[in-house]
């Protein structure tokens, strides 16, 4: 019975760290499509490169 729980444990905590690496990734590509848009924004206004 103890080894029954802890692997329900055990998957339980398996299912949680994947979902989460998932939510990180999405909010990781959210962001890189924010910085998209002002590299974009910096482009029309024709700022200045660093040299």
């Amino acid at each position: 019975m103890k080894r029954l729980i802890a692997l329900m444990l055990l998957a339980m905590f398996s299912l949680g760290t994947l979902s989460a690496c998932n939510t990180v990734k999405g909010a990781g590509q959210d962001v890189q499509k924010a910085g998209e848009k002002v590299e974009e924004a910096a482009d029309k206004t024709g700022g200045t490169e660093n040299p």
